[in-house]
């Protein structure tokens, strides 16, 4: 399922997945993927400056996860352009959820917050 949210004409569409194969359910170890889609559909060029995740695994425990930019990178966006990445997160439990903002800045050094709205990591089989 993909969760989308607009911010400022700037779209962000989440969708992740379960990896089976990199998890360890005996060792409590659950890996999930997620591809992100930044679309810009104002006027003006947007620079991902930062990203602020909050991830709360199957216990109800919070991590916060503060950085520049995003796998390695500070992309600029173009007007009605794209950004694409994947990432990860491990977890100790077989569901989980994240969402955050990016902190974005445009060529005139304005910043602004953008949602990242929240998706549900979901081992499929803790669902019976």
């Amino acid at each position: 399922m993909t969760e989308k949210a607009v911010t400022q004409s700037i779209q962000v569409e989440v969708k992740a997945q379960f990896v089976p194969e990199q998890s360890a359910p005996r060792d409590s170890r659950f890996l999930f993927t997620y591809q992100i889609r930044i679309s810009n559909f104002g006027t003006f060029p947007v620079q991902l400056v930062s990203r602020h995740w909050i991830i709360t695994d199957g216990n109800g425990r919070t991590e916060e996860v503060k950085g520049p930019g995003v796998v390695g990178e500070q992309p600029w966006i173009q007007p009605n352009q794209s950004f694409q990445y994947e990432s990860f997160c491990p977890l100790p439990t077989p569901t989980g959820s994240m969402h955050g903002f990016y902190e974005m800045s445009s060529e005139a050094g304005n910043h602004f917050s953008v949602e990242i709205p929240q998706f549900f990591l979901v081992e499929p089989s803790s669902f019976h």
